[in-house]
């Protein structure tokens, strides 16, 4: 079969190669590749700026018809659509943050796409436990966004404490920001969206799902913004999802004192920040790396109760020998997710 791989070490070296097709193990579940999102971390592999473990195949957002299962499989039959955890391809399971089922902090912890390999191809293998199979109603298309949706779900509703009332700051109208964004909404928090005159096309796509306010900053000034909508006072909660040094530096300074900042965004690299604010304004700044098992729940609650929907922000769908032109669209901020199918 045809996969996209990431052959050695260092910037590019990603080509799509000839491999053999993947044997299903005793507790395995074999997958068809249906549709795989081009993510941010697809390009930071691409960009050797986010750790991988070449010769590996990318892509990790993904969904599919079960061809086949394992012998001790009960969970999943085949012919059943499913979609994929794919952040646990390989964890220790005994350590305190495995134990506690923050699996992500795993010393040891792999992820497919990058560790392991992952869906840029026409077959994936994984655990049974990795599996889940999608709501009635729930397109394959969609399936494909529940792993960057678990992301979105974590930070906004198991990371951070946002209310009813309060005035949100997402930096960044990339996929995650725009999915962090329709749970905003749907929890009814006032949301101002900000990014720079290259994110035209996503801050357009954000005002067509309903946000209060949408600042270009090439045109704007955030501080102007805020001080209006906010009243003075500043926003309550940002989350920066740009994985830009500037991004994170608008949010603390948006952010009004006893605030909240929450990374979601990747830089892959150093930046360098006055972080003196932190202290002056007394925020709480936290990270949000992935999910957990229980965000797995909670996002396939809110798909089958039709309170989110994810379709909208598939704005192409392309073959896999065409992962350039989708890399290339991704990097220029010309698409919000892109998703490849195996021929």
């Amino acid at each position: 079969m045809k996969a996209l791989i990431k052959y050695e070490p260092g910037v590019g070296n990603v080509e799509l190669r000839e491999v053999a097709e993947p044997a299903c193990g005793d507790n395995q579940v074999k997958i068809e590749v249906s549709f795989c999102g081009v993510c941010g971390t697809d390009l930071h592999v691409y960009e050797d700026t986010f750790r991988n473990f070449p010769p590996v195949i990318l892509g990790h957002e993904f969904s599919g018809r079960v061809v086949q299962v394992g012998r001790l499989v009960r969970n999943i039959q085949p012919d059943d659509h499913a979609t994929v955890l794919p952040a646990t391809a390989v964890t220790c399971g005994s350590c305190s943050f495995c134990r506690m089922g923050y699996f992500m902090l795993c010393p040891d912890r792999r992820g497919m796409g990058h560790g392991v390999n992952g869906a840029f191809a026409k077959y994936a293998v994984v655990r049974s436990d990795q599996v889940y199979k999608i709501p009635a109603g729930l397109s394959l298309a969609e399936a494909a966004l529940c792993e960057p949706f678990a992301s979105a779900v974590q930070a906004v509703l198991q990371v951070t404490n946002v209310r009813l009332g309060d005035v949100a700051l997402v930096s960044g109208p990339g996929p995650i920001g725009l999915l962090c964004l329709k749970i905003l909404l749907a929890e009814g928090i006032k949301t101002i969206v900000t990014g720079t005159g290259e994110d035209a096309m996503r801050l357009e796509k954000a005002k067509m799902l309903g946000v209060d306010t949408v600042v270009n900053l090439t045109e704007q000034e955030l501080a102007t913004v805020v001080a209006e909508e906010t009243k003075g006072a500043g926003v309550d909660v940002a989350f920066e999802c740009a994985g830009a040094e500037a991004s994170a530096a608008n949010c603390l300074r948006a952010l009004k004192p006893l605030g909240q900042y929450t990374q979601v965004g990747i830089f892959g690299r150093k930046i360098f920040l006055d972080f003196d604010q932190v202290f002056y304004k007394q925020l709480r700044v936290v990270g949000s790396v992935g999910y957990t098992t229980s965000t797995w729940d909670r996002l396939l609650k809110i798909l089958e109760q039709k309170v989110v929907s994810l379709d909208d922000l598939i704005t192409h769908r392309m073959p896999l020998e065409r992962w350039q032109d989708a890399f290339k669209l991704c990097e220029r901020k010309q698409a919000i997710k892109v998703l490849l199918s195996p021929s």
